[in-house]
């Protein structure tokens, strides 16, 4: 079938809307007509690095939108459900099998790749091929190709077109705090970065019951809506050093912290800051070859961890629906981060999105009753 889709055919933040056709749902797989999708700073990156994803190819994956037609196999979702679209993975890996998706072995080939594992791709144009199948959805369309393990169901009384985010940059915040560190009431946090990963681990930090939250940053905007989203102490790292901040606060510093900058200063704070028997998490990074120095004696002596973190440690059909619910009583009001832009406007979105001017840009594709 033809479908509107934004294609990226060079390393710009530049992707003109043109009609391409998609293909059937194949066994497995389910077809989903969009109804938003929201921009992550992955995408800008995939856009503007080369080497990350082959060209041309149709990026997004914070997709969420109404199940069209479904796959021989397919038994999770039918035609008519409400999804967010998720990351893809491969379903047979250690990591998969152990419930540990985000870690799975094939990763980069099946959320980076451009192309199904088996080779084959799921858009194409009058020209020829283009990549699809960005982590297993490619959601800047009117509809995408998912594969039945990251097609969410979700309650068809929430906003759907608020909920996309909820499939990467918003799970990976909460889940962090919530899955990952598995944060405690009474504990402490401190969160470097607030955009809309670190805005997601502060409203996770106080539904977990959290005594502390700090949140870091530059920007006195977010910083203010830090604390109306829970932070308890709000610290712009331009007026204030942050590391002695936390310490004079706690004491022996935080039981936990969260990177979500890829500044290499900043995660050394975030390192640095933790107390005795905490731990960091590092959740952003600039480059394949980014690295930061860590002091071993320290890390020894305050039996310190420090490890990496990727979407939350999420399992999407448990995590997603319960962000859901969270939002539906009030307790995670994401909305607060949103900014809405028609399709068409893709390209500005972007623009905002990489210079901080909007949080969560979410991209309007078509109407729920459409």
């Amino acid at each position: 079938m033809t479908m509107r889709a934004a294609v990226l055919r060079d390393y710009k933040l530049s992707m003109p809307i043109e009609c391409v056709a998609i293909e059937e749902p194949r066994a497995d797989e389910v077809l989903v007509r969009m109804v938003a999708t929201g921009i992550c700073h992955t995408d800008i990156k995939v856009a503007t690095v080369q080497g990350l994803s082959p060209r041309p190819i149709v990026l997004g994956h914070e997709g969420a939108g109404i199940v069209e037609r479904v796959g021989a196999n397919v038994r999770k979702v039918q035609p008519g459900d409400h999804v967010v679209l998720t990351f893809d993975s491969c379903g047979r890996c250690p990591t998969c099998l152990e419930g540990k998706p985000a870690y799975c072995y094939e990763v980069r080939d099946v959320c980076f790749g451009g192309k199904r594992l088996d080779g084959s791709t799921t858009i194409s144009c009058d020209h020829g091929l283009i990549h699809g199948n960005f982590f297993g959805q490619s959601s800047f369309a009117s509809h995408a190709l998912a594969n039945e393990r990251n097609a969410i169901k979700v309650r068809k009384d929430a906003p759907l077109e608020l909920l996309g985010p909820l499939g990467c940059g918003l799970q990976t915040g909460a889940g962090a705090v919530l899955n990952s560190l598995n944060l405690r009431p009474g504990q402490t946090i401190a969160v470097f970065g607030t955009g809309a990963v670190g805005l997601a681990a502060v409203m996770a930090a106080r539904i977990a019951g959290a005594s502390k939250i700090f949140a870091v940053d530059i920007s006195v905007e977010r910083l203010e809506l830090a604390r109306e989203l829970g932070a308890t102490h709000i610290i712009n790292s331009q007026s204030e050093y942050p590391l002695a901040k936390i310490l004079a606060e706690t004491g022996r510093g935080v039981d936990y912290s969260l990177d979500t900058t890829a500044v290499d200063a900043v995660a050394v704070q975030a390192i640095d800051c933790v107390g005795p028997l905490g731990t960091c998490g590092l959740i952003a990074n600039k480059s394949p070859q980014q690295s930061v120095p860590v002091n071993i004696l320290s890390a020894m002596m305050k039996g310190r961890s420090v490890r990496g973190i990727v979407q939350g440690d999420s399992v999407p059909d448990l995590f997603i629906p319960r962000l859901v619910d969270f939002f539906m009583k009030g307790m995670f009001p994401f909305d607060k981060l949103v900014k809405f832009y028609d399709f068409e406007a893709i390209n500005q979105a972007l623009d905002d999105a990489e210079h901080g001017r909007t949080i969560k840009p979410i991209l309007r594709i078509s109407s729920v009753s459409a």
